[in-house]
Protein backbone atom coordinates (compact mmCIF):
# COMPACT_ATOMS: atom_id res chain seq x y z
CA UNK A 1 0.00 0.00 0.00
CA UNK A 2 1.23 3.80 -1.12
CA UNK A 3 1.43 6.22 1.51
CA UNK A 4 1.75 9.85 1.24
CA UNK A 5 3.50 12.23 3.29
CA UNK A 6 0.81 14.18 5.42
CA UNK A 7 1.27 18.60 6.46
CA UNK A 8 0.64 18.83 10.06
CA UNK A 9 1.11 21.11 12.29
CA UNK A 10 2.91 20.45 15.72
CA UNK A 11 2.09 22.19 18.60
CA UNK A 12 2.64 22.06 22.68
CA UNK A 13 6.01 20.26 24.88
CA UNK A 14 8.03 17.62 22.98
CA UNK A 15 8.28 14.95 24.87
CA UNK A 16 4.84 15.01 26.23
CA UNK A 17 2.22 12.80 26.03
CA UNK A 18 1.63 12.93 21.92
CA UNK A 19 -1.69 13.55 20.91
CA UNK A 20 -2.51 13.33 17.15
CA UNK A 21 -5.89 14.83 15.58
CA UNK A 22 -7.28 13.84 12.43
CA UNK A 23 -10.43 16.33 10.99
CA UNK A 24 -13.28 14.92 9.50
CA UNK A 25 -14.99 14.85 5.80
CA UNK A 26 -13.77 18.89 3.86
CA UNK A 27 -12.09 19.55 6.62
CA UNK A 28 -8.80 20.38 7.72
CA UNK A 29 -6.23 20.50 10.71
CA UNK A 30 -7.40 24.13 11.08
CA UNK A 31 -10.57 23.15 12.60
CA UNK A 32 -9.15 21.98 15.41
CA UNK A 33 -6.28 24.68 16.13
CA UNK A 34 -8.32 25.85 18.74
CA UNK A 35 -9.01 22.88 20.47
CA UNK A 36 -4.87 21.98 19.60
CA UNK A 37 -3.98 25.39 20.99
CA UNK A 38 -5.23 24.71 24.44
CA UNK A 39 -4.53 21.34 24.61
CA UNK A 40 -0.89 22.03 24.28
CA UNK A 41 -0.76 24.38 27.03
CA UNK A 42 -0.62 23.48 30.94
CA UNK A 43 -4.74 23.56 32.41
CA UNK A 44 -5.68 26.08 35.05
CA UNK A 45 -6.10 22.93 37.53
CA UNK A 46 -2.31 22.09 36.66
CA UNK A 47 -2.49 19.16 33.61
CA UNK A 48 0.47 18.99 31.60
CA UNK A 49 0.82 20.38 28.38
CA UNK A 50 0.43 17.77 25.21
CA UNK A 51 2.57 17.25 22.31
CA UNK A 52 -0.23 17.24 19.66
CA UNK A 53 -0.24 17.33 16.12
CA UNK A 54 -3.01 18.60 13.87
CA UNK A 55 -3.21 16.13 10.77
CA UNK A 56 -4.20 17.02 7.34
CA UNK A 57 -5.11 13.94 5.55
CA UNK A 58 -4.69 12.76 2.23
CA UNK A 59 -7.00 14.55 -0.83
CA UNK A 60 -7.52 17.54 2.38
CA UNK A 61 -6.08 20.54 3.34
CA UNK A 62 -2.18 20.75 2.17
CA UNK A 63 -1.94 16.90 2.05
CA UNK A 64 -1.41 15.63 -1.68
CA UNK A 65 -3.92 14.61 -3.84
CA UNK A 66 -3.95 11.31 -5.04
CA UNK A 67 -6.11 8.65 -6.58
CA UNK A 68 -7.65 6.29 -4.20
CA UNK A 69 -8.92 7.25 -0.77
CA UNK A 70 -10.41 4.62 2.22
CA UNK A 71 -9.84 3.87 5.47
CA UNK A 72 -7.55 1.35 5.45
CA UNK A 73 -5.00 3.49 2.93
CA UNK A 74 -6.01 6.95 5.22
CA UNK A 75 -4.90 5.11 8.31
CA UNK A 76 -1.49 3.60 6.68
CA UNK A 77 -0.68 7.17 5.90
CA UNK A 78 -1.11 8.27 9.48
CA UNK A 79 1.22 5.43 10.57
CA UNK A 80 3.63 6.35 8.45
CA UNK A 81 3.79 9.59 9.86
CA UNK A 82 3.75 8.41 13.71
CA UNK A 83 6.35 6.03 12.82
CA UNK A 84 8.60 8.86 11.06
CA UNK A 85 7.49 11.38 13.96
CA UNK A 86 9.23 8.56 16.58
CA UNK A 87 5.79 8.46 18.52
CA UNK A 88 5.08 6.33 20.95
CA UNK A 89 1.61 5.31 22.79
CA UNK A 90 -0.02 8.10 21.30
CA UNK A 91 -3.59 9.38 21.59
CA UNK A 92 -5.55 9.37 18.76
CA UNK A 93 -8.32 11.53 18.26
CA UNK A 94 -10.38 11.39 15.20
CA UNK A 95 -13.68 13.33 14.24
CA UNK A 96 -16.08 11.77 11.85
CA UNK A 97 -14.02 10.29 9.01
CA UNK A 98 -10.92 10.89 11.04
CA UNK A 99 -12.79 8.98 13.43
CA UNK A 100 -13.29 5.95 11.13
CA UNK A 101 -9.75 6.48 10.65
CA UNK A 102 -8.53 6.39 14.03
CA UNK A 103 -10.85 3.25 14.44
CA UNK A 104 -9.38 1.52 11.41
CA UNK A 105 -5.89 2.40 12.57
CA UNK A 106 -6.25 0.85 16.09
CA UNK A 107 -7.44 -2.31 14.15
CA UNK A 108 -3.59 -2.68 12.59
CA UNK A 109 -1.64 -1.01 15.02
CA UNK A 110 -3.26 -1.09 18.62
CA UNK A 111 0.68 -1.14 20.12
CA UNK A 112 1.56 2.27 18.93
CA UNK A 113 -1.40 3.72 20.90
CA UNK A 114 -2.45 4.69 24.38
CA UNK A 115 -5.67 5.62 24.43
CA UNK A 116 -8.32 5.94 21.38
CA UNK A 117 -10.96 9.28 21.25
CA UNK A 118 -13.46 8.82 18.56
CA UNK A 119 -15.62 12.14 18.13
CA UNK A 120 -19.35 11.36 16.78
CA UNK A 121 -18.81 8.57 14.54
CA UNK A 122 -19.38 5.10 14.76
CA UNK A 123 -18.29 2.11 13.16
CA UNK A 124 -21.42 1.55 10.86
CA UNK A 125 -21.76 2.34 6.95
CA UNK A 126 -23.70 5.40 7.64
CA UNK A 127 -26.00 7.46 5.27
CA UNK A 128 -25.36 9.75 2.35
CA UNK A 129 -26.16 13.56 3.32
CA UNK A 130 -23.37 14.97 1.85
CA UNK A 131 -24.33 14.75 -1.76
CA UNK A 132 -25.41 18.30 -2.08
CA UNK A 133 -22.51 19.43 -0.92
CA UNK A 134 -20.03 17.39 -3.48
CA UNK A 135 -22.41 18.95 -6.01
CA UNK A 136 -22.03 22.23 -4.85
CA UNK A 137 -18.03 22.17 -4.87
CA UNK A 138 -17.76 20.11 -8.10
CA UNK A 139 -20.11 22.29 -9.80
CA UNK A 140 -18.40 26.07 -8.29
CA UNK A 141 -17.06 27.99 -11.36
CA UNK A 142 -12.99 28.82 -10.45
CA UNK A 143 -12.11 30.07 -13.62
CA UNK A 144 -9.73 32.83 -13.79
CA UNK A 145 -11.26 36.25 -12.50
CA UNK A 146 -13.77 34.56 -10.44
CA UNK A 147 -14.08 36.06 -6.87
CA UNK A 148 -14.56 34.56 -3.34
CA UNK A 149 -18.13 36.14 -2.93
CA UNK A 150 -19.12 34.70 -6.45
CA UNK A 151 -17.94 31.40 -5.31
CA UNK A 152 -19.63 31.75 -1.78
CA UNK A 153 -23.04 32.41 -3.49
CA UNK A 154 -23.07 29.80 -5.76
CA UNK A 155 -22.07 27.37 -2.93
CA UNK A 156 -24.73 29.37 -1.03
CA UNK A 157 -27.15 28.29 -3.05
CA UNK A 158 -27.09 24.65 -2.62
CA UNK A 159 -25.76 24.66 0.92
CA UNK A 160 -28.21 25.85 3.32
CA UNK A 161 -26.61 26.16 6.81
CA UNK A 162 -24.71 29.59 6.16
CA UNK A 163 -21.94 27.58 9.05
CA UNK A 164 -21.23 25.23 6.56
CA UNK A 165 -20.61 27.36 3.86
CA UNK A 166 -18.15 29.14 5.39
CA UNK A 167 -16.73 25.56 6.84
CA UNK A 168 -16.37 25.05 2.97
CA UNK A 169 -15.01 27.88 2.26
CA UNK A 170 -11.52 27.58 4.16
CA UNK A 171 -10.68 24.97 1.58
CA UNK A 172 -10.47 27.56 -1.27
CA UNK A 173 -7.28 29.33 -1.92
CA UNK A 174 -5.88 31.73 -4.68
CA UNK A 175 -3.72 28.94 -6.43
CA UNK A 176 -2.12 31.60 -8.60
CA UNK A 177 -2.97 35.54 -8.51
CA UNK A 178 -6.53 35.40 -10.34
CA UNK A 179 -7.20 31.62 -10.04
CA UNK A 180 -9.41 29.85 -6.98
CA UNK A 181 -9.03 26.43 -6.37
CA UNK A 182 -9.95 24.22 -3.61
CA UNK A 183 -7.56 22.28 -0.99
CA UNK A 184 -9.72 19.11 -0.77
CA UNK A 185 -10.13 17.05 -4.01
CA UNK A 186 -13.28 17.03 -5.15
CA UNK A 187 -13.22 15.19 -7.59
CA UNK A 188 -11.79 11.78 -5.96
CA UNK A 189 -14.01 12.26 -3.19
CA UNK A 190 -17.55 12.96 -5.40
CA UNK A 191 -15.91 9.22 -7.15
CA UNK A 192 -15.15 7.59 -3.71
CA UNK A 193 -18.02 8.89 -0.92
CA UNK A 194 -19.22 5.64 -0.89
CA UNK A 195 -15.88 4.58 0.34
CA UNK A 196 -16.41 7.06 3.06
CA UNK A 197 -19.48 6.89 4.38
CA UNK A 198 -18.87 2.44 4.47
CA UNK A 199 -18.69 0.87 7.59
CA UNK A 200 -15.02 0.02 9.18
CA UNK A 201 -14.05 -3.36 8.79
CA UNK A 202 -14.88 -6.18 12.00
CA UNK A 203 -11.84 -6.38 13.96
CA UNK A 204 -12.24 -6.01 17.53
CA UNK A 205 -10.56 -3.46 19.12
CA UNK A 206 -8.87 -4.05 22.84
CA UNK A 207 -7.52 -0.25 23.22
CA UNK A 208 -9.18 1.68 25.42
CA UNK A 209 -11.52 4.22 23.59
CA UNK A 210 -13.63 6.33 24.37
CA UNK A 211 -16.66 7.62 21.90
CA UNK A 212 -17.92 11.03 22.43
CA UNK A 213 -21.39 11.48 21.09
CA UNK A 214 -23.04 14.82 20.36
CA UNK A 215 -27.09 13.90 21.83
CA UNK A 216 -28.38 16.50 18.93
CA UNK A 217 -26.39 14.23 15.95
CA UNK A 218 -27.44 10.87 14.71
CA UNK A 219 -24.29 9.74 13.85
CA UNK A 220 -24.28 7.82 16.82
CA UNK A 221 -27.65 6.58 17.88
CA UNK A 222 -28.75 4.66 20.99
CA UNK A 223 -29.16 1.44 19.21
CA UNK A 224 -25.23 1.75 18.18
CA UNK A 225 -23.85 1.64 21.14
CA UNK A 226 -24.26 -2.17 21.95
CA UNK A 227 -22.26 -2.90 18.83
CA UNK A 228 -19.96 -0.36 19.19
CA UNK A 229 -18.82 -2.06 23.03
CA UNK A 230 -18.91 -5.35 21.24
CA UNK A 231 -16.33 -4.30 18.93
CA UNK A 232 -14.65 -2.22 20.65
CA UNK A 233 -13.82 -4.16 23.98
CA UNK A 234 -12.28 -1.20 26.64
CA UNK A 235 -14.99 1.56 25.49
CA UNK A 236 -17.01 3.69 27.07
CA UNK A 237 -19.70 5.98 25.29
CA UNK A 238 -19.75 9.68 26.74
CA UNK A 239 -22.59 12.01 25.65
CA UNK A 240 -22.84 15.70 25.33
CA UNK A 241 -26.56 16.63 25.25
CA UNK A 242 -26.63 20.10 23.42
CA UNK A 243 -24.01 19.16 20.82
CA UNK A 244 -24.70 18.21 17.58
CA UNK A 245 -22.08 16.73 15.15
CA UNK A 246 -19.65 19.37 15.28
CA UNK A 247 -19.36 18.37 19.01
CA UNK A 248 -15.39 20.12 19.00
CA UNK A 249 -16.69 23.16 17.79
CA UNK A 250 -20.05 23.44 19.95
CA UNK A 251 -18.39 22.20 23.34
CA UNK A 252 -14.37 22.72 23.00
CA UNK A 253 -14.25 22.95 27.09
CA UNK A 254 -15.91 19.05 27.36
CA UNK A 255 -13.93 17.78 24.11
CA UNK A 256 -10.50 19.10 26.03
CA UNK A 257 -11.31 17.76 29.22
CA UNK A 258 -12.01 14.09 27.61
CA UNK A 259 -8.94 14.45 25.71
CA UNK A 260 -6.96 15.30 28.74
CA UNK A 261 -8.35 12.82 30.71
CA UNK A 262 -7.59 10.24 28.17
CA UNK A 263 -3.46 11.07 27.93
CA UNK A 264 -3.51 11.38 32.01
CA UNK A 265 -5.04 7.86 32.79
Amino acid sequence: MSTVDLFYRRLGKEGATPVVILHGLFGTSDNWGTVGRELAEPSEAGIPALDVFLVDLRDHGRSPHTDAISYPIMAADVHALIESLGLRDVVLVGHSMGGKTAMTYAQHWPDALKKLVVIDIGPRQHQNNQAHIIEALRTADLSAGRTRKEVEAHISSLVKEPGVVQFLLKNLYWKTEDQLAWRVNVPLLDRELPAILAAIGPEKVRVPSVFVRGGQSDYILREDIPAIKEQFIHSTVETIPYAGHWVHAQAPDEVIAIIRASANT
